[in-house]
């Protein structure tokens, strides 16, 4: 756990170190004396223990500088009107700063102990928090930047990277957070109803429609509105989409008045938007509307030192949910997982560990790469058009489900909509766009004549 520190007062600040660095806390307390560099300060910590300091007029100021880091204050007494004062103000906590050594100890050790138990309980539930990836710390940072404005967010990444967690994370963190936030899934609502999704429409305005009905963004009204795969969305829905983020109104189909909403709208996609509007297949306008302030999740083959801390944190989630023990991994296993390029990145690890807790036997956790579709993918640049599926049938002798998928839809695409190939399959038009994602079959649009 890392504290900064801010206090004017050397020996109070000697005092707040000493008892820090008991609580087992690394201690920060620098800060910029520049006002403009003040102004910018973001500090690298989890917890701000602040008394009194020229360079901060009010704990109010501060709180608005260093949010969402959690504040903690030194008050000149302990009256009650102080501490309510400083509840309005937005820290966590306060303490009397005439207090002896001995009490400050004390309380710096509550405040460390709660956040270990707060961050213990989002390790279960929440997501893996990297320590040796530089670049996932420095997302971590944007996303808390971004999470403290009202502004448009665009998140880019490969499938598979956490970009919905990701988007989550600025929702859970913002002045939003107790509102709702809608997720919509672009490439998974057929066109014909992402217009009436996203805006709702009135009972009457087609056949069919029986009764009013709310709209996603609507329902979204005081929270976040997610839009996955925005480069899936349709040419007419995002001339509707850019009307409304200009307006900040809806108007449900069929329907004569407009209604005004208060969203805040995050975009991703796993398409470069640039070169899309460059070939007129998506708004230009609406890309620079959507592109204010944006994320970029690295691939995880690019996260030096995460993918065995991961692994690990994986087997024992999986392992709870799957009521299995949690087994270590194999010398050859680390080595493996080190090695693959993770074409599915984040969700194949998943699914990989998942797996392998199911199937491998022994005291260790095996973890076997070669046979698996993704790392045939791994073999091929991310350029290269799939692999003939006539090939696969040949290496196998048998097909395995995923060349089955592969097979099938490689075989009747161009004959059948994306509805009749789920429906063949057996599987929802979502979790077909999903294995499209993951095996590299890029999805084919029909041309109108």
């Amino acid at each position: 756990m890392r504290i900064q520190l801010i206090e004017k007062d050397p020996a109070l600040l000697e005092a707040l170190t000493e008892a820090c660095q008991h609580a087992g806390a690394d201690v920060l307390t620098d800060i910029p004396a520049d006002e403009r560099r003040l102004a910018l300060w973001q500090p690298q910590c989890d917890l701000v223990i602040a008394g009194q300091h020229p360079a901060f007029a009010d704990l109010t100021t501060l709180n608005r500088t260093v949010w969402p880091i959690p504040l903690a204050a030194l008050l000149p007494t302990s009256r009650p009107q102080n501490v309510l004062q400083a509840a309005r103000s937005g820290v966590v906590d306060v303490c009397d700063r005439e207090a002896d050594a001995a009490h400050l100890a004390e309380w710096i050790g509550q405040l460390c102990a709660e956040y270990q138990t707060s961050q213990a309980n989002a390790g279960q539930n929440d997501y893996f928090r990297s320590e040796a990836c530089s670049r996932m710390r420095t997302l971590e940072d944007t996303i808390a930047r971004v999470a403290r404005t009202d502004s448009a967010v665009l998140i880019v990444g490969e499938t598979g990277t956490g970009k919905e967690l990701a988007a989550r994370q600025v929702h859970r963190i913002s002045m939003r957070g107790e509102k709702p936030i809608v997720t919509v899934n672009c490439a998974a609502i057929p066109e014909t109803l992402i217009e009436s999704e996203l805006f709702g429409y009135e009972k009457g305005a087609f056949t069919g429609a029986t009764a009013n009905r709310l709209g996603l963004i609507e329902a979204a009204d005081g929270g976040t509105l997610f839009l996955d795969e925005i480069g899936e969305l349709p040419l007419a829905a995002q001339a509707r989409l850019l009307r409304f983020m200009q307006e900040g109104e809806i108007r449900r189909i069929g329907s004569v008045t407009s209604k005004r909403v208060d969203v805040r709208l995050i975009c991703a996609t796993h398409r470069n938007l640039a070169e899309l509007a460059a070939r007129s297949e998506f708004r230009e306008d609406l890309f620079y509307r959507i592109d204010v302030l944006r994320l970029d999740i690295p691939a995880l083959r690019e996260r030096d030192g995460d993918i065995v801390a991961m692994a690990n944190w994986f087997i024992d989630k999986q392992a709870a949910k799957l009521g299995v023990p949690a087994k270590p991994l194999s010398e050859d296993s680390r080595d493996a997982l080190a090695a693959h390029r993770w074409p599915g990145n984040v969700r194949e690890l998943q699914n990989v560990i998942e797996r392998s807790l199911v199937m491998s036997q022994g005291a260790e956790l095996h973890i076997t790469l070669s046979g698996s579709a993704s790392s045939q993918t791994s073999r091929q640049s991310p350029n290269d058009p799939p692999a003939e599926v006539g090939s696969m049938e040949d290496a196998g002798g048998e097909l395995s489900l995923e060349d089955y998928f592969q097979r099938f839809v490689l075989q009747h695409q161009d004959a059948m909509n994306e509805t009749e190939l789920a429906q063949k399959l057996g599987i929802s038009r979502k979790c077909l766009w999903e294995r499209r994602q993951r095996f590299g079959i890029p999805r084919q649009k029909q041309k109108s004549a």
